[in-house]
C-alpha cells in the first residue's frame, strides 16, 4: 500500500515558498541574497492595530471563537464592504477564515465536483490551480499577454466556456502582473457571464487598497452579478498583516453557510487575538495605510525605470499590487556564463545563483515567458538587485 496519497503526490509545491526556501538556504551558506520573491509587505503592522491586539490579550480573549468569526468582526467586514466596494452583505453572508487562502480552499471544497471546469485568466496566483485540482476541478487556463495588460477579454472568456464550466477565478489587482480591471472591463466580462447563470465568480481582491490611481472596482457591484459572485478579501497586504492570517468572504448565503460548515470540520474559528485586531483595522479609514501605498508606487516607478535599461526585459505598467511581471523570453535559447536558458524557470534560477537575486518563475503563474519581481523591498535593495541582474545578463 502506498504511503502518501495520490492527492499530495500530484500537488505542486508553492513556487513562491520554494524560491524563498532556496534563498534562505543560500543565505545560510553566507551568500548575500536579495529577496524579491515573496508577496509580503516589508512594513510593520501599524501601531494602532498592534495596540488593539494587546488590549485583546489583556481582555482575556483566549477561548475558541465562533467558526465564522466574531459577530462584531463580521459587522466590521460588512461596513468595509459597503464603504469601500458598494456591496451590501448580511451577517450570514460573511465568513472569516485563517487567511484568504483558506477562503479559497473553502470555496473550492464546497462548490466543485469532479470534472467541473474553472476558468483561470493567466497569469494567476500560484495556488489557484492546485486548490482547484485538489478539489476535483479542472483548471482552464486563458492566456493573456502584455498587449492586453495581462487581462482577459470578453471574447476570450466566451471562448473558454463549456457545458462543464462551473466557476471563474481572478484577482484584481492581479498577483503577479499588477493589472487592474476597470469597472468597464469588468462589465464586459459580466455581459458574457450573465448569459450563463450557473457560472460563479471568485473575485480575489486582497490587493484592493494597493492601487495607484486607476481606482478599484468589484464585479459583485453589478446587480446581475451579485448573486453569482464570491468576493474574497483580507488584511494581509494593505495592512501588512500577512502573519496574522485573517481573510474573509462576502457570498450568497447558501455558499457562505457551506463554507462555515466546511471550516467547522477543518480549523474551526480563526485566531481570536488576530480577529480582535482586525476589527480595529477594518474600522479605520483606508487612508491610515496610504503611506505604504505611496511608497510602493515610488518603488514601482523605480523598478520600471531601472528595468528599462536592462535588455530583454519587457513589462507592462502595473496599476496595483507590488509586483512587476516582465517578459524575459528574449533570453530563451541563449547561454549566459556557460548556462543555457531554456525557459523562465531556468532564468529565475540563473538570477538566484549568479546575481544572488530571488525572483519567481512565471511558469508557476501560468505564463511561461515571464518572471515575477516583488518590490516589497527597500529602494536600496531594489537598486542593488537590478544592478546585479543587469550585470549577469549583459
Amino acid at each position: 500500500m502506498q504511503l502518501l496519497s495520490e492527492r499530495i503526490l500530484n500537488m505542486a509545491t508553492s513556487a513562491t515558498l520554494a524560491m524563498a526556501a532556496k534563498a534562505r538556504e543560500l543565505r545560510g551558506e553566507g551568500k548575500d541574497i536579495i529577496g524579491l520573491s515573496l508577496g509580503e509587505p516589508d512594513f510593520n503592522t501599524p501601531d494602532f492595530i498592534k495596540e488593539a491586539a494587546i488590549q485583546a490579550v489583556n481582555d482575556n480573549y483566549n477561548s475558541y471563537s465562533p467558526v465564522d468569526g466574531y459577530v462584531d468582526l463580521k459587522e466590521a467586514v460588512i461596513t468595509k464592504f459597503k464603504r469601500d466596494n458598494n456591496l451590501t452583505y448580511t451577517l450570514p453572508q460573511i465568513v472569516v477564515s485563517t487567511g484568504a487562502k483558506q477562503c479559497l480552499a473553502n470555496i473550492a471544497s464546497v462548490m466543485l465536483n469532479d470534472g467541473d471546469e474553472v476558468i483561470l485568466p493567466c497569469p494567476y496566483w500560484v495556488s489557484y490551480s492546485d486548490i482547484v485540482k485538489l478539489n476535483g476541478g479542472v483548471p482552464v487556463e486563458v492566456a493573456t499577454s502584455l498587449d492586453t495588460d495581462f487581462k482577459m477579454t470578453p471574447a476570450q472568456l466566451e471562448a473558454a466556456i463549456t457545458p462543464k464550466t462551473k466557476m471563474m477565478w481572478f484577482s484584481s489587482p492581479c498577483n503577479p502582473s499588477g493589472s487592474v480591471y476597470s469597472k468597464e472591463e469588468l462589465r464586459g466580462l459580466a455581459d458574457v457571464l450573465v448569459k450563463y447563470p450557473n457560472i460563479y465568480v471568485v473575485s480575489d481582491e486582497i490587493y484592493e487598497h494597493i492601487n495607484y490611481g486607476s481606482g478599484h472596482a468589484s464585479i459583485a457591484e453589478f446587480d446581475d452579478m451579485y448573486n453569482n459572485t464570491i468576493t474574497v478579501n483580507g488584511v494581509s497586504k494593505a495592512f501588512a498583516m500577512t502573519g496574522w492570517r485573517i481573510g474573509f468572504i462576502g457570498a450568497p448565503e447558501k455558499i457562505a453557510r457551506a463554507c462555515n460548515k466546511m471550516q467547522g470540520q477543518i480549523t474551526s474559528g480563526a485566531n481570536c487575538i488576530a480577529q480582535r485586531a482586525v476589527i480595529t483595522a477594518l474600522n479605520a479609514d483606508p487612508s491610515a495605510v496610504k503611506y505604504m501605498i505611496d511608497e510602493f508606487k515610488v518603488r514601482r516607478d523605480l523598478v520600471l525605470n531601472l528595468l528599462s535599461d536592462v535588455k530583454g526585459f519587457n513589462s507592462n505598467t502595473p496599476e496595483g499590487a507590488f509586483y512587476v511581471f516582465p517578459d524575459v523570453s528574449y533570453y530563451f535559447g541563449k547561454t549566459l556564463r556557460g548556462k543555457t536558458i531554456n525557459n523562465a524557470t531556468d532564468f529565475s534560477l540563473y538570477l538566484l545563483e549568479e546575481a544572488l537575486v530571488a525572483t519567481v518563475t512565471g511558469d508557476a503563474f501560468g505564463n511561461p515567458n515571464c518572471i515575477r519581481i516583488s518590490y516589497a523591498a527597500s529602494q536600496e535593495q531594489i537598486i542593488e538587485a537590478i544592478k546585479r541582474i543587469k550585470e549577469v545578463v549583459s
